[in-house]
């Protein structure tokens, strides 16, 4: 008898027992078999052992995840992990987007932790460093909850089907963040474009925009620029949004698991749960970068061309004639106010004028795939990480406040629902 069927026997002795053959036979049958393995099992028992403990700590762990929070805990848990780390960082995404955006060349804001000082010195910390909050608070919340609703759904129908997990958490986190686009796109317009001006009437720094609030931004760029206008750079923030979440989703799932199999256990503990939300978020913040440059300056910026006919726009015979004769005469200071101030060039490599110079073209497109390769023929692969430092630290703590608040106010839900369960008055 062969050592594999010998070994399979051993799982088969309770059907032996109680199969039609006579007691003696299956008695003496035993006796020899359990005489002739004795040898092989005593060799083989380390191994045993080892394999038995491995195979029922991942048992310990698949019994664990098995338990699937209710979809209303997720959303909610979620909801208000996303909002609080949103609001934690939005400082620092501030000077993320004063860097990506700035349309001076050279840039005034470089450093992160000079740019930081710079706007909290010059403009303050509400009015500077915080602008734009209003808008990033009413977005972030009902995105996050319709994210992580749409998230926890597509990645249990994907892994009850049998399909790989590595496929189910991207493709969650794809499909959640498309769902969630429709709320939190338009918040991200106002709020990028408040974050790039800053205080009202900024002496310090002419992003181009002078909204007097979050409201008059709101009701200026439908006057303006039409409705349409608040889903301006919808295409730029999905084909960022889409492979960020799920590259960050994607990694937390897998070294949220590697942390489960290290420890053991469930609960992993607060540091772990830091540090692998955190590293999930940084790594996709920073491979995500580029898209993230050509979304806020296509988000920031508007075509000449796509402005409703003004008053403005009957003098444009004039000064186009102007313009052919005396071009060095032409400056940005005989452009009309309202023209300045909804459309406003973007320079990726010479000084933000309304006159192109030469060699140098101008992201007015809406294409993101044409602003990226604009962006690297003018200023190389830092043009793609312009602003890669405080993006970085801003999706790491962002991420880890976030998912590690999810973690805590899922366990805090269903603890208070036990407790309801067993003594509900």
């Amino acid at each position: 008898m062969s050592l594999t069927s010998r070994v399979f026997s051993l799982f088969s002795t309770t059907e032996t027992s109680t199969s039609d053959s006579p007691a003696s036979t299956s008695s003496y049958l035993q006796n020899a078999k359990n005489g002739d393995n004795n040898a092989s099992q005593n060799a083989s028992s380390p191994m045993k052992r080892e394999n038995g403990a491995h195979i029922q700590q991942d048992a310990l762990i698949d019994e664990e995840e098995e338990p699937r929070p209710p979809y209303l805990h997720a959303m909610l848990a979620g909801g208000t992990g996303g909002t609080c780390g949103d609001m934690l960082m939005h400082s620092l995404d501030t000077v993320k987007t004063r860097q990506q955006g700035d349309p001076s060349f050279p840039p005034k804001y470089t450093s992160m932790t000079s740019s930081y000082a710079t706007i909290y010195r010059q403009e303050g910390f509400f009015r500077g460093l915080y602008g734009g909050v209003t808008p990033a608070l009413l977005g972030s919340f009902p995105g996050t909850v319709i994210f992580f609703g749409t998230y926890e759904f597509t990645k249990r129908w994907m892994l009850d089907a049998g399909i790989n997990a590595n496929v189910a958490y991207l493709s969650g986190g794809f499909i959640a963040d498309l769902a969630a686009s429709v709320v939190y796109v338009p918040s991200e317009v106002l709020k990028t474009r408040l974050q790039l001006q800053g205080r009202y009437n900024n002496p310090y720094f002419n992003s181009g925009y002078n909204y007097r609030s979050t409201s008059d931004a709101l009701r200026t760029i439908v006057r303006q620029e039409g409705f349409s206008a608040l889903f301006h750079g919808y295409k730029a923030t999905i084909f960022r949004d889409l492979p960020f979440s799920a590259l960050q989703f994607a990694f937390y799932e897998q070294e949220h698991r590697l942390a489960k199999e290290w420890v053991g256990s469930r609960d992993i503990g607060l540091g772990l749960e830091i540090l692998t939300a955190a590293t999930a978020g940084g790594m996709a913040g920073v491979m995500t970068c580029p898209m993230d440059v050509v979304k806020t300056r296509i988000q920031t910026q508007q075509n000449p061309d796509a402005i409703k006919p003004t008053s403005a726009s009957s003098k444009a015979p004039a000064e186009h004639a102007s313009t052919k004769e005396t071009p060095r005469q032409h400056t940005s200071g005989q452009t009309t106010s309202g023209l300045r101030t909804h459309s406003r060039p973007i320079s990726t490599g010479g000084a933000s004028t309304s006159v192109r110079p030469p060699g140098t073209p101008r992201l007015d497109t809406s294409s993101f795939f044409t602003g990226l390769k604009m962006i690297y023929q003018t200023e190389g692969l830092s043009g793609w990480f312009r602003g890669v430092g405080p993006r970085g630290v801003w999706t790491s703590i962002q991420s880890g406040t976030m998912l590690v608040m999810y973690q805590y106010l899922l366990k805090q839900l269903e603890a208070w629902q036990t407790t309801g369960e067993t003594d509900p008055l």
